[in-house]
């Protein structure tokens, strides 16, 4: 914890305290056989052990506590699932039962009152856009419907990296670009690539305060009845005005989607899929407008940077280990041939590369913290009581580090996933990058041939190399937390088409795109 954080924790107990004694907060009866759990503190609980990096801190209380472990963070009681056994338990055997969503105080501001499909509680409302999502916008064949977004956005990745030449690319960037044009382009049927309407929205830093906002564990969340704390920390204020700006944003954009004298789009988009059933209004539950904002919003928090994250970490991994780069490389390039392009259609028989994204989602999982359940009823796991209204984290950090697990599991070792059946849609609870249960992301076949395509293309255009005077021992592993967690620092290569004349490739750039 910085010298910030521990002032402000200091400085709140000084704040709560007084109110403590005068009206006194009730815990949970002490007789309940609750799970194992390390000392508290008075008031703040077990918050002053979460630290900087909570999935790491958790990690390591928890081979002193165990894999299911009770913690009081401030007023909230709360499990942190460090196994895969534990998961299972939580994921399936008591799926129902885990399958509630905590108010945050951050979700209701941000999110129209938890109007959209992550933070919105189990009940009607969330079952039916739920349903929404998996059969109307997120399903194989509306993902297919997008191929020639990706198929658009690869070209224009491959002459980034070739314009960024010669010497040096931010790699990390550059992906950066990659992803985030391709889910708003699939998000809102608008082409940010020119970079005008993405600068003028100032949509990078909207984007990057909405991750910060959601994946911060924020003092005010553990202390619902001192809402006065998110005004002291500025919370409140950060909030407002971010969803001010994204309110503004979806209503400019919907006013031109609705606009009838607009140029007809290319296909039809996840914005448009929302408004023809916010319009059409029928069934029990239809649709608001707010409601739509809210399941964009939705999409942009949990897609814009899962796949850039994912790739960066991939390019990074590959780079430490040239032998698998190598192996990677011959694989795609094999199947490839001499086309310049990688076709979806390639992507089922490029096994090798599977595996080496599997490890990369083993080591570094763009949530390594679940965002929080919440149990809905009393439950008995391994004879342990987890009371009602317990908020449950699973640290899939932990779980996909845990040597019962894995052989070697802090060793980078794609060759584990070859021949093997565990696959990470939540059913293999030893690997859940995606989560599991009922409140598995619906979003992972989009995520995957987003992410699939551009490392195989990636792998086969390119030589890569780090710059003169970096060894691989050299590169930052440090991570941010946050919502996704990426790495503090950028990744820099030294790049060089393969077997290929940089002027012809540049001068085929043009003829390129008129073919995609």
């Amino acid at each position: 914890m910085d010298v910030f954080h521990a002032f402000l924790l200091c400085a709140l107990i000084f704040l709560i305290v007084p109110l403590r004694i005068i009206f006194p907060f009730r815990r949970r009866k002490a007789n309940l056989n609750l799970p194992p759990a390390p000392p508290t503190l008075p008031v703040i609980g077990n918050l002053h052990q979460l630290g900087k990096m909570p999935h790491l801190s958790l990690s390591k209380l928890a081979k002193n506590i165990g894999p299911l472990m009770f913690l009081w963070l401030g007023e909230i009681p709360a499990v942190v699932i460090s196994s895969a056994a534990m998961a299972k338990e939580v994921l399936r055997t008591h799926d129902r039962v885990f399958s509630g969503r905590p108010q945050l105080y951050t979700a209701k501001r941000l999110f129209y009152g938890c109007a959209d499909i992550t933070f919105s509680p189990n009940n009607a409302y969330w079952r039916h856009v739920r349903k929404i999502c998996i059969l109307e916008l997120l399903n194989p064949k509306r993902v297919q419907s997008y191929n020639f977004i990706r198929k658009e956005e690869i070209s224009r990745l491959i002459h980034r990296i070739i314009d960024s030449g010669p010497g040096t690319v931010n790699l990390t960037k550059t992906l950066s670009l990659y992803a985030n044009h391709v889910v708003c382009y699939v998000i809102l049927g608008k082409n940010f690539s020119d970079g005008a309407d993405y600068d003028r929205h100032g949509l990078k830093k909207m984007i990057e305060e909405l991750e910060e906002l959601l994946g911060g564990f924020s003092i005010g969340e553990f202390f619902p009845s001192a809402e006065f704390i998110n005004v002291i920390t500025g919370q409140k204020s950060r909030l407002d005005r971010c969803f001010r700006q994204f309110d503004n944003f979806f209503n400019e954009i919907i006013e031109e989607r609705l606009d009838p004298t607009r140029e007809e789009t290319k296909g039809k988009y996840l914005l448009d899929v929302l408004l023809s059933i916010q319009k059409d209004g029928s069934g029990d539950m239809p649709l608001t407008v707010s409601n739509v904002k809210a399941i964009l919003l939705d999409m942009f928090a949990a897609g814009i940077d899962t796949a850039s994250i994912t790739l960066d970490w991939a390019m990074t991994e590959l780079m430490i280990n040239p032998t698998v780069m190598k192996q990677a490389q011959v694989e795609v390039r094999s199947i490839i041939g001499e086309r310049k392009i990688v076709l979806e259609s390639d992507l089922p028989q490029l096994h090798y590369l599977k595996a080496v994204l599997k490890e990369v989602l083993r080591l570094h999982p763009p949530a390594p913290m679940s965002l929080p359940r919440e149990s809905i009823e009393d439950v008995t796991i391994d004879n342990y009581v987890i009371p009602a209204k317990t908020r449950v984290f699973i640290n899939i950090y932990a779980i996909g580090r845990d040597p019962k697990s894995w052989k070697d599991p802090e060793t980078f070792i794609p060759e584990r996933f070859m021949d093997s059946s565990i696959d990470f849609k939540g059913q293999d609870f030893e690997f859940l990058p995606f989560g599991g249960g009922r409140r598995v992301c619906p979003g992972i076949t989009f995520a995957l041939v987003t992410i699939e395509l551009a490392l195989a293309q990636l792998l086969h255009s390119f030589e890569w190399d780090l710059p003169p005077g970096v060894d691989a021992k050299d590169l930052d592993m440090r991570e941010t937390f946050g919502l996704t967690t990426r790495k503090i620092s950028d990744l820099i290569v030294v790049v060089k088409p393969l077997s290929i004349e940089l002027s012809k490739i540049k001068s085929e750039k043009e003829r390129d795109f008129k073919h995609v």
